[in-house]
C-alpha cells in the first residue's frame, strides 16, 4: 500500500529540470513544428540562417549546401567564422557554446547582428541536439578549428588541425533516427526551391546546392547555383514567367523608412488571382501580418487617389473595393525587423506596429513616382481594377446564392452527395470522386457510418483562368462547397473560410491513377490552392493511391502501385503470373477499392502540405496557365511521379 502511495505522489522530486539541449530531444515539435519531412528540412534552414545572417552582416557572400550519399547535410560559407576563443562565463570555447548551449549566438548581441533570421534564436544548437552527429570546421585567422559532437553532447574539446589562408563556417549533421522516425531522405527540390529563395531575398550572394546521391547525364553531381542581380524584380520574373503582364516594367521600391529596411516589388498581370508573398528576415510569413497589412493599406490609398483624380471612375455606379485593386497582383514584400514579433510559434505573422506605417510609407512613395512616369502603364491597372469591381458585384451575387444552398438544412446538400451518419466532423470523411461510375463503386465499397462520397462530372472548372463569378456559378464547384459546409467569407475577405463550419475534417481527391486523372486531382487542387487554403494548411485534404495493378498466381495475388512493384511481385510469384491493369477506379469491384485506397487499415493517404507558398504559386500558375513549353518541361521532368503533390 504505502510503496503505491509513493508511487503516486507529486513532489518537489516529481518535477525534472531538463537542460537546454535535453529537452529539444524530448520536445523536438516545440522547437522544429514538427518530426516529419518538414521538421527534417527544416534543420538546414536553421543551419542556413546563421550563414545568411553573416551574409546580412555583410561578411559573406557565398553559402554551399550539399546533400552527402548518406543523406547527412553539408553547408560551407565565407564568413568570418564562429567565434573559437574562451567563452568567460561558460569556460569552454566559444564555439562549443554555439553548438550546445540553447539561445548562444550573436545574434543575441545587436552589435554582431542588427537583425536575424533563424527560430527563436534557437539555431545551430538544436540541429545539433536533433543530430546523430554533428562536426563544425571553423576557418579563421589563420587556423583550422573543429569540434565534433554526437547528439548534441561534444566529443572532445575545441581543437586546431591545420593553418589556412580562407575563412568561414563548414557544419555536417546527420538526423538522428530516433528523432526523425518517418523519413530520413532529404528531398531535393524542396531544399533548391529554398535556396533560390533565399538568393532572390538577399541580392549579391551565391547560393549553391549540391546532391551527391545522383549525376546528371555527364557523371557530374546534380548542382544549381543561384545569384540575383536583383533581388525582388526578378524573384516576381520568375514568379510570373507563365502569366503575361499587364505593364512595361517591375515596379520596385529599396529604402529604410522609420529604421526598418523594406524592399517592395509587383507586377499587373492579366490573371484573375492576386498572389501576395510577404517576408520577415528571410522568414516567410504567410500568414502575413502588419507589415502586409501596411502594404495593402499604402497600395489601395494611392491607386485610389490616382483612380479619382484621372477622372475614369466618374461613370462607375458602385465603390471600387480593396479586393478589385489586387485582382492579377504579384508581390513581394521583405522587410527586415531587428526584434521581429511574431504571433504564435510557427513564426507565421508579424505583429510589430510600427512596422505597419514604414511598409505603407514606401508602397506609397513607390506607387506615386511610378504612375506620373508611366501614364499608360497607369490607366491600364486602373482600367484593370474597374474590371475587377464590375466582375466582384457579379460575383457576390453568385457567392449569394452558395451561401444560401450552404447554410441550408441537410436537405440542402447536393443530390449527388451520399452523405455518412456520423455527426462529428473530427471522425468524418469524404471522397471526392471522379465520375459517376466510380462513384457508384465507392458508394458500394465504402463505410457509410463516417465515409461520404461526392462524384465529380469530368473535369472540374480551371479556376486559374476563370474569373471570379465563373468559379461561384460553375455547378461542381457549388457542390463541392455545399458538400463542405464551410462559407465564403464576405465581401471585404472573400478568401476566408469559416472552417467551424466544416463537415468533413478529412477531404480526399480520388482520381484514377492515370495522366487524365493526375490532371483531374491538379484541377482539384488548384481550386483548393486559390479558393480554400486554410483547407490544406489545415491538414485537411489528401489524395488517394490506387493501385495500378492486381498480380495473380493461383490463389495468390497482390496488388501493385508502379511497374517496379508489379515486377517485384511478379518474381516473388514466379512462372507465368496474370496481370490485371485498373485504368480507372470504374474498373475495381467495390471490395478491392475498399480493401486497397479506402480502409483506414491499409490504404495510403498523402496529405497535401505548402513547403514553400511562393513555389506552389509558380507551379499551379505554370501547370493551369496558359504557356506550353514550361508546363511540357515539368510534366517531362517529373513524368516518372504518378500524381502532382502541392
Amino acid at each position: 500500500m504505502s510503496e503505491d502511495i509513493n508511487k503516486n505522489q507529486y513532489s518537489a522530486d516529481s518535477i525534472q529540470a531538463l537542460e537546454g539541449m535535453e529537452h529539444v530531444r524530448m520536445r523536438p515539435s516545440m522547437y522544429i513544428g514538427d518530426v516529419g519531412v518538414r521538421g527534417l528540412h527544416h534543420l538546414v534552414y536553421e543551419v542556413i540562417d546563421n550563414s545568411i545572417d553573416e551574409a546580412l552582416a555583410g561578411h559573406c557572400d557565398k553559402i554551399t549546401v550539399t546533400i552527402n550519399e548518406d543523406n547527412s547535410i553539408t553547408t560551407e560559407d565565407n564568413g568570418r567564422g564562429i567565434p573559437v576563443g574562451l567563452h568567460k562565463k561558460e569556460g569552454v570555447s566559444a564555439l562549443e557554446v554555439v553548438m550546445t548551449k540553447i539561445g548562444a549566438g550573436g545574434k543575441f548581441d545587436k552589435d554582431s547582428y542588427k537583425v536575424s533570421g533563424g527560430l527563436h534564436g534557437v539555431g545551430v544548437s538544436c540541429v545539433n541536439a536533433l543530430s546523430l552527429n554533428l562536426k563544425a570546421t571553423v576557418h579563421r585567422e589563420g587556423k583550422v578549428w573543429e569540434q565534433e559532437y554526437e547528439r548534441g553532447k561534444a566529443m572532445y574539446p575545441v581543437k586546431s588541425t591545420g593553418s589556412t589562408d580562407k575563412r568561414g563556417t563548414i557544419v555536417t549533421f546527420k538526423p538522428d533516427p530516433q528523432i526523425f522516425t518517418q523519413t530520413l531522405e532529404y528531398n531535393y527540390e524542396t531544399l533548391s526551391s529554398r535556396m533560390r529563395e533565399l538568393a532572390f531575398l538577399n541580392k549579391g550572394i551565391t547560393v549553391i546546392i549540391i546532391d551527391r546521391r545522383e549525376k546528371d547525364d555527364k557523371g557530374e553531381f546534380i548542382t544549381e547555383t543561384f545569384y540575383s542581380e536583383e533581388g525582388l524584380p526578378e524573384f516576381i520574373k520568375y514568379l510570373d514567367a507563365t502569366r503575361e503582364p499587364i505593364m512595361q516594367s517591375v515596379i520596385a521600391f529599396e529604402g529604410e523608412k522609420n529604421g526598418v529596411p523594406v524592399e517592395v516589388a509587383m507586377i499587373y498581370n492579366t490573371s484573375y488571382a492576386e498572389n501576395l508573398h510577404s517576408y520577415v528576415n528571410n522568414i516567410n510569413t504567410h500568414e502575413g501580418g502588419t507589415h502586409l497589412s501596411g502594404f495593402r493599406r499604402g497600395m489601395t490609398h494611392t491607386l485610389k487617389k490616382y483612380a479619382d483624380e484621372s477622372g475614369m471612375l466618374d461613370k462607375l455606379k458602385f465603390d471600387i473595393a480593396g479586393d478589385d485593386f489586387r485582382e492579377g497582383l504579384t508581390a513581394i514584400i521583405s522587410v527586415k525587423v531587428a526584434e521581429p514579433q511574431f504571433e504564435g510559434q510557427t513564426k507565421t505573422k508579424l505583429g510589430n506596429r510600427e512596422v505597419s506605417s514604414s511598409v505603407s510609407q514606401a508602397v506609397s512613395e513607390m506607387l506615386t513616382d511610378y504612375l506620373e512616369e508611366h501614364p499608360e502603364d497607369a490607366k491600364t491597372i486602373v482600367q484593370k481594377v474597374i474590371l475587377a469591381a464590375q466582375a466582384r458585384h457579379a460575383a457576390q451575387k453568385a457567392r449569394e446564392m452558395v451561401q444560401r444552398k450552404t447554410v441550408m438544412s441537410i436537405g440542402g446538400l447536393p443530390g449527388k452527395l451520399s452523405d455518412c451518419s456520423e455527426q462529428d466532423p473530427a471522425k468524418c470523411e469524404v471522397f471526392l470522386v471522379e465520375g459517376d461510375s466510380a462513384g457508384g463503386t465507392a458508394k458500394q465499397g465504402r463505410d457509410r457510418a463516417f465515409q461520404a462520397i461526392l462524384p465529380l462530372r469530368g473535369k472540374i472548372l480551371n479556376v486559374e483562368k476563370a474569373m471570379q463569378h465563373k468559379v461561384f456559378e460553375n455547378e461542381e464547384i457549388k457542390n463541392i462547397f455545399t458538400a463542405l459546409g464551410v462559407t465564403i467569407g464576405t465581401e471585404e475577405d472573400s478568401k476566408a473560410l469559416n472552417l467551424s463550419k466544416l463537415r468533413y475534417h478529412k477531404i480526399v481527391i480520388m482520381c484514377d491513377a492515370d495522366i487524365d486523372g493526375s490532371h483531374i486531382a491538379t484541377l482539384i487542387l488548384t481550386f483548393f490552392f486559390r479558393y480554400m487554403k486554410e483547407l490544406i494548411e489545415s491538414g485537411h485534404v489528401y489524395i488517394a493511391t490506387p493501385p495500378l495493378y492486381l498480380v495473380k498466381k493461383g490463389q495468390k495475388k497482390q496488388y501493385a502501385w508502379n511497374d517496379q512493384e508489379r515486377d517485384t511481385i511478379a518474381e516473388q510469384f514466379g512462372g507465368s503470373v496474370s496481370v490485371q491493369r485498373y485504368k480507372g477506379l470504374g474498373e475495381m469491384n467495390a471490395s478491392q477499392l475498399w480493401d486497397t485506397t479506402m480502409n483506414p487499415d491499409f490504404r495510403t493517404l498523402r496529405q497535401v502540405q505548402i513547403d514553400n507558398g511562393t513555389e506552389a504559386d509558380r507551379i499551379f500558375s505554370m501547370l493551369m496557365g496558359d504557356d506550353v513549353p514550361p508546363r511540357r518541361e515539368f510534366i517531362e521532368k517529373n513524368a516518372i511521379y504518378a500524381n502532382i503533390d502541392a
